[in-house]
């Protein structure tokens, strides 16, 4: 058995190959290849476009891949989610499908564009936007560089923003809400899903994509305490968390052990410490399946 997994290339790429690394998976790439290597005999990778990933899977021409919910949208195409993946090339921050105008634009709202230009990369999604506003405008496909189009060629953009501040960098304001708010999905298509040991690999990938991305941000720390002061240090411990308790050889106390987020750990191990516990440490987490 052989899966086709298509991944993003491009600003996803990176981000895509260090989860890939915490999930298990070691993913290597020459700069001017689209033929990523991958250490399973059972997986065959190929570095597209997120744009293009869902109408190849769609297509049949890969059986599974990541692509953000936008261009699912975009394309209008008919796949299995399998999983949701919240990352995106910089943060965990979902990705923003906004429309953008200049700061001096009499623009304030989606009525406003009746009969304006519009560029974007995602033509359809933009369209079936207005229709549902009742709103006519013309909305051509762009190739990229969105934010130096505006108001010299066109009098508004969509794009896909996670942080705002290019958009800001070129003097552009954010009209309304978004049009969508978009994750990364593991998708695949429904041939493939069907298919038993197909199936059961996309499943354990998005296991372990899924646990690497719960490691995010949190730290195991596992600490000894004596009986006598066993009570104060469990009162230290964050709330809603349940450790787990193991008596000492020779009945000389309690070992405990605990997942907390990492920016806890800061506070924790002093009042820990104080407490009565010892030996504290804190340690790293790949993965974290629930």
């Amino acid at each position: 058995m052989k899966l086709k997994l298509g991944l993003p290339k491009g600003s996803l790429q990176e981000a895509t190959f260090r989860l890939f690394t915490q999930a298990g998976w070691s993913v290597r790439v020459d700069s001017r290849s689209y033929h990523p290597t991958v250490d399973d005999p059972e997986i065959e990778a190929i570095l597209m476009r997120p744009q293009e990933i869902p109408r190849y899977l769609e297509d049949g021409v890969i059986d599974a891949g990541l692509t953000g919910w936008d261009w699912i949208t975009d394309n209008g195409v008919d796949v299995v989610e399998v999983c949701e993946l919240a990352y995106s090339k910089a943060t965990r921050n979902p990705m923003r499908i906004v429309l953008a105008v200049a700061a001096d634009s009499e623009i304030q709202s989606v009525k406003d564009l009746a009969g304006k230009r519009l560029a974007t990369e995602y033509v359809r999604l933009t369209n079936n936007w207005l229709a549902a506003n009742g709103v006519t405008a013309h909305v051509e496909f762009s190739w990229g560089a969105d934010e130096m189009k505006v108001p010299q060629l066109v009098d508004a953009i969509v794009v896909n923003t996670e942080t705002g501040s290019s958009l800001k960098a070129h003097k552009l304001r954010i009209v309304g809400d978004p049009i969508i708010i978009s994750t990364t999905r593991f998708v695949a298509n429904k041939a493939s899903w069907a298919d038993p040991e197909k199936r059961a690999k996309i499943e354990s990938l998005a296991m372990l994509l899924t646990g690497a991305l719960n490691a995010g941000g949190l730290v195991g720390l596992k600490l000894n305490v004596a009986k006598e002061d066993f009570e104060a240090v469990i009162a230290q411990l964050p709330a809603l968390k349940k450790p787990t308790v193991s008596p000492l050889w020779g009945d000389e106390g309690f070992a405990i052990e605990i997942i907390i987020e990492e920016h806890q750990a800061r506070d924790l191990i002093p009042r820990l410490k104080r407490a009565g516990a010892s030996g504290l440490v804190e340690y790293p987490l790949n993965k974290v399946v629930y």
